[in-house]
């Protein structure tokens, strides 16, 4: 099934393609969110710039195909990241953080953000930041595949996941194709960063995201002319979730009491969400509640 993403947004100088969530489909496995951005020509402008803002609840995974992204949190961490390398930034009860281009940058910016729902029994935990400099890769005559996150053809990435999940990026060379094996308990989701890709007969190129339930052993990926794509994997998390924000939760009134939090702490030297020091401007303000109660849906989409 392939879901068209659309644009949105993303501080005052970036534009990217949203794939998850969607109205028919809201989760692969864990994951749920995923923005594509780029490539975009960042070389006369300040590129990437998204000030601090507040997380609960949820993992974020950041994965470049070009250009460098400066991390700052409130746990102290400074960090940059280049393609192949992975950050990973386990939110908890509530951190905060910024991204934006270094100065001097690369003249291209291309890459994904994602977010990862943490379990009940992980989501209260402490706030904590991941770098990792190398992925584990293997190649298949004209494929290149990178771990990004759990386990995929005998490798095993090193990055911390609270439950059963896949990331992998797979470059084609033209004309070539790889056959992957899969967990038959795992659903996937494959977004293309670049090129068209042949996937079950479906002709995925970028923009849109494909969904394959659950039941297959392998996948067979092919390219005429090229492609990167990232495969998404995982069990079906069936926690009921309440998305609002920059906020995972459960129920209206925790995210109000995140919001409430985040209010005080942008104000404030401390408090739940700490704070991101370093960012030469101001904390994102958090925009009004809805005035309906924000409820609780499944992995479908369904209001529980």
């Amino acid at each position: 099934m392939l879901l068209p993403g659309h644009d949105v947004p993303l501080g005052r100088y970036t534009v990217v393609r949203r794939l998850l969530p969607q109205r028919p489909r809201r989760m692969v496995g864990a994951w749920c969110f995923v923005d594509h951005f780029g490539p975009d020509d960042v070389s006369a402008g300040p590129g990437m710039q998204v000030p601090p803002h507040p997380h609960t609840g949820l993992q974020t995974v950041s994965w470049l195909a070009e250009g460098e992204i400066l991390h700052r949190d409130s746990v102290g961490s400074l960090q940059t990241i280049t393609p192949g390398q992975l950050n990973v930034m386990t939110s908890g009860h509530g951190i905060s953080h910024s991204e934006e281009s270094p100065a001097p940058h690369p003249p291209v910016m291309h890459g994904l953000q994602l977010w990862v729902a943490l379990p009940d029994d992980a989501r209260h935990g402490p706030a904590r930041f991941d770098h990792y400099p190398t992925m584990p890769v293997f190649t298949d005559g004209g494929a290149t595949v990178t771990v990004v996150v759990g386990s995929l053809a005998g490798l095993d990435s090193p990055a911390v996941a609270f439950s059963p999940l896949l990331g992998a990026e797979i470059v084609l060379d033209p004309g070539a194709s790889v056959r992957l094996p899969l967990d038959p308990a795992f659903e996937y989701g494959a977004v293309s960063m670049a090129g068209a890709a042949d996937i079950l007969g479906d002709d995925l190129k970028p923009g849109s995201l494909l969904y394959l339930d659950r039941g297959r052993s392998s996948l067979v990926v092919r390219s005429e002319g090229g492609a990167r794509l990232f495969l998404l994997g995982g069990e079906p998390f069936d926690e009921p979730l309440v998305m609002w924000w920059n906020f995972v939760g459960r129920t209206h009134e925790e995210i109000a009491e995140a919001r409430a939090d985040w209010e005080r702490s942008r104000r404030e030297v401390g408090g739940r969400f700490g704070t991101v020091r370093g960012y030469a401007g101001d904390p994102l303000p958090a925009p009004e509640l809805p005035t309906v109660r924000l409820k609780a849906r499944d992995r479908f989409g369904t209001l529980l």
